[in-house]
């Protein structure tokens, strides 16, 4: 199987300081990966090199980040805003922040779906509350109309993963999508991404430090520490029998989510 997504050798400097080492990972289309480790280990700075996000003192100074055959720290801004959204989706730690709040979900939608082809708001509307239906929101009517703030923020961050899915990108790249949610809803978010994994073939990669929402989702885990790769494998192997001392008690730190 053809990989949709390569990191190699990847070094990532903020300043010209490193925060990321020779990381090296691929990506295959339906696989969704976990990326583990303590807050500031480089996790997210991973995610947001792929999407060009680093900001002015950040760049890849080593390596290559490899998509749809190309580089992607080598293409302008023009070709990244074309790839952002409708190759590559994201969806952020907290999606309600990510919304604007003065304009309704339904608004939002329209102009991400309208910013890359050509289509109507009835267009727009008629996907987005059948993809709402089939997660299984309920009334998504209500949802299309409301602005953020009326919506809890559960709800919000629901909305979020399904506008990052509605371009049906390949690769959808998620920052910590449950760490701002309470157990139940992040169970609901969970199953959710698993859903839109089954429906459209979507390759995730899950960034979080919640080793029990990787254990019920991901295929495959990397584990990072101070921007090092400490251990990269199937899930299973690496959750259940550690090889790194550093992965180990990553584990015992934690309670289990099982797989639902």
């Amino acid at each position: 199987m053809e990989e949709l997504l390569s990191y190699e050798s990847v070094e990532i400097c903020f300043n010209g300081r490193a925060v990321t080492h020779d990381v090296n990972f691929t990506l295959k289309p339906g696989e969704i990966l976990g990326i583990v480790g303590e807050s500031g280990s480089g996790k997210s700075t991973l995610l947001k090199a792929s999407m060009g996000l680093l900001g002015s003192s950040g760049m890849v100074t080593k390596g290559d980040i490899r998509f749809d055959g190309k580089n992607l720290p080598d293409l302008s801004e023009k070709e990244m805003r074309e790839i952002r959204g409708a190759k590559i989706g994201m969806i952020f730690q907290d999606a309600g922040a990510s919304l604007c709040p003065i304009r309704t979900i339904g608004d939002q939608i329209f102009e991400s779906m309208s910013a890359h082809g050509k289509i109507t708001k009835a267009e727009a509307k008629e996907k987005a509350l059948d993809l709402f239906e089939k997660l299984h929101f309920k009334d998504g009517q209500r949802i299309w109309n409301s602005y953020p703030f009326e919506l809890s923020g559960g709800m919000n961050q629901r909305a979020g993963i399904a506008i990052a899915m509605l371009m049906e990108p390949p690769v959808l790249l998620a920052d910590e999508p449950t760490s701002a949610l309470d157990v139940a809803v992040q169970r609901q978010v969970v199953q959710e991404m698993l859903h839109l994994r089954d429906m459209f073939g979507t390759a995730v990669i899950l960034v979080t430090h919640d080793i029990g929402v990787v254990s019920a989702m991901a295929d495959t885990v990397l584990v990072l520490k101070d921007g090092n790769v400490m251990e990269y494998g199937p899930a299973r192997q690496v959750l259940d029998a550690p090889e790194s001392e550093y992965t180990r008690k990553l584990m015992a730190a934690v309670p289990k989510l099982r797989r639902a």
